[in-house]
């Protein structure tokens, strides 16, 4: 195969990943009732004036399915990790017992539910969308380029179909385990 070709492909294969694992970053922050440390990826802190992402001024831990922990390493930062957790509105309400921040998460109503489930079909639309995406410009490649038989341009594009559709049934499986996993009470 042509290396014109072959890097037209790994760049669209390379462009799909991207997609696929964006998908799966922003599902993560989907939470289905079940507490993790993921939950609280987007928390800020104000530490000593500059703003840092809570795991590099905390421990966070899930000791059992309904509760967060989140150990400071300096008990001064108790007051700032309250407070950002607060304003990253996530719907929790941080207690402060003096040594660390405990978090109750509350359990899931149906509506909740399905409105997490509707966000999760979203992001996964989205994906898909960053899949064609991909594929439109590797086609568009394909046709740009003049030092390639028709007969490799053909099979280029079928090559690039074909990656398509497996990774758009990539996405639909890895929506179908998110779904079940925010419908499951």
């Amino acid at each position: 195969m042509n290396e014109d070709v072959q890097f037209i492909l790994d760049t669209a294969k390379e462009a799909m990943d991207n997609a696929i694992k964006h998908l799966e970053k922003q599902l993560a922050n989907i939470r289905a009732g079940k507490a993790s440390p993921a939950m609280l990826g987007s928390v800020m802190v104000d530490y000593y004036g500059s703003q840092t992402p809570l795991n590099q001024v905390a421990n966070v831990n899930t000791p059992d399915g309904r509760t967060i922990t989140v150990q400071p390493w300096e008990k001064s930062m108790l007051q700032e990790i309250e407070r950002g957790i607060l304003m990253a509105n996530l719907g929790f309400n941080p207690m402060n017992n003096g040594e660390s921040v405990i978090i109750n998460v509350p359990p899931l109503t149906e509506e909740r539910r399905r409105n997490l489930a509707k966000q999760a079909k979203a992001e996964a639309e989205d994906a898909k969308i960053g899949v064609r995406s991909a594929r439109k410009d590797a086609n568009n490649e394909i046709k740009k380029a003049d030092d390639i038989s028709e007969d490799l341009k053909n099979n280029a594009e079928i090559d690039i179909q074909t990656m398509t559709d497996k990774y758009v049934k990539k996405i639909d499986d890895i929506l179908e385990v998110k779904e079940k996993e925010i419908m499951t009470v």
